[in-house]
């Protein structure tokens, strides 16, 4: 490490000392308070200078490289700050499209918003067009200076919450799919807006329905030329999670005392079996923080290759799955009764089958185990790729 980084790492230490939120995750008990919990806190860090480090270097924090953004999302993880759930859909997905393909009116009215605090939404996935982006079928026409939207977008995380949304629509059938996609900027206040949470299997919502019918969204707030809503989407989705798998990793590292206190709280210090399955979760945290470093080193060196985060995310995925499958089977039958969870704590709090249940949503997030395996076969190890349809035996002719 560098003597910059070593200086810039001090200063953020002792910044967060100053500044974190203490006991938050007790505080967390109804959505209200989470959403202040998170709004205060973005604010705290916008204020210090270290909420958007990733955009440019003329606002309040910007122009830090990746090693910077390292230090410091290692260090939020290390004093367990609150994760910007709020906000991060506003900060990264919102920004970066705005910045690539906003107008210069576009920028100056919405950038500002988002560091003072406007949180946006995603409105891509749809009733059978969830991974296949391409297939949306909520439609916009044009009459005049507006689009009238009617449609139905699925799992836009925190949309009930969100004063905007970023909306893909489709304003052609003609030609291919992707030809036919506009990208539209939403005000989730409009009228003909409705959004209804999704209640999930941990007892929490942290996705929400958007229902649209006949919502006029002026032509001024469209992102790049009708038609091209497919290249801005691609836009919006490269930018996520730049550093997200490695905050979690060293989130979730930072949480194994959770279950080395289980093991002696619960009397199983002389039980082989659950040392053993300890000492490999300890094991398997550390080379997953081992495999998020090595690819952060590798993007700041111009080495990453395709297929690179899918090893992160896979291991993060199944490693989390181990975390807390050891928690739940060490607290017993009483860890079966879990008290509702209020998003925000992470998949490491504590209330052992929320966690569990929870911790499956990163196995399909960002792509499922199953399409990392196929990147990482494919793109790092070079095998063929998946036929597109298999003949079964017998059917030959």
């Amino acid at each position: 490490m560098t003597d910059a980084l070593a200086t810039l790492r001090h200063d953020i230490r002792a910044w967060l000392e100053a500044n974190a939120p203490r006991d938050w995750r007790a505080a967390c008990t109804t959505h209200e308070a989470f959403l202040e919990t998170q709004r205060s806190w973005f604010a705290k860090l916008a204020e210090g200078g270290y909420a958007v480090p990733h955009w440019s270097a003329e606002w309040p924090g910007g122009g830090q490289g990746l090693a910077e953004q390292k230090v410091l999302y290692e260090e939020l993880a290390r004093a367990d700050t609150p994760r910007l759930l709020l906000s991060f859909m506003s900060t990264y997905h919102a920004a970066s499209t705005l910045f690539e393909w906003g107008s210069a009116e576009q920028q100056a009215r919405y950038i500002p918003r988002i560091l003072e605090g406007e949180i946006w939404c995603q409105g891509f996935s749809e009733p059978n067009a969830g991974s296949d982006l391409a297939a949306v079928r909520t439609r916009a026409e044009r009459r005049g200076d507006v689009y009238v939207v009617n449609g139905q977008k699925l799992w836009s995380t925190m949309g009930q919450f969100a004063d905007k949304c970023l909306l893909l629509v489709r304003t052609s059938t003609q030609g291919a799919k992707q030809a036919g996609l506009t990208y539209l900027l939403l005000d989730l206040k409009a009228k003909g807006v409705t959004a209804r949470p999704i209640h999930q299997i941990h007892g929490d919502e942290e996705f929400a329905e958007l229902f649209l019918d006949d919502v006029e969204i002026p032509a001024e707030d469209r992102l790049g030329a009708e038609g091209q809503g497919w290249a801005v989407a691609q836009s919006t989705l490269s930018s996520e999670r730049g550093l997200t798998l490695l905050e979690l990793s060293a989130r979730m590292r930072g949480a194994l005392w959770r279950i080395a206190d289980l093991i002696r709280e619960n009397g199983r210090e002389g039980d082989a079996g659950i040392l053993r399955d300890f000492g490999r979760l300890a094991t398997k945290i550390d080379a997953t923080c081992a495999l998020a470093d090595q690819f952060l080193a590798n993007r700041i060196s111009g080495k990453e290759r395709v297929g690179d985060a899918s090893l992160v995310k896979l291991s993060y995925s199944r490693t989390l799955r181990e975390f807390t499958s050891l928690g739940l089977r060490i607290s017993g039958l009483e860890a079966q009764y879990h008290a509702p969870i209020i998003f925000g704590g992470g998949m490491e709090t504590g209330n052992w089958m929320a966690d569990f249940m929870n911790s499956y949503a990163w196995t399909i997030a960002g792509g499922s185990d199953e399409v990392q395996r196929n990147i990482i076969a494919e793109r790092l190890l070079g095998m063929p790729r998946e036929p597109k349809s298999w003949t079964l035996a017998g059917d030959a002719a």
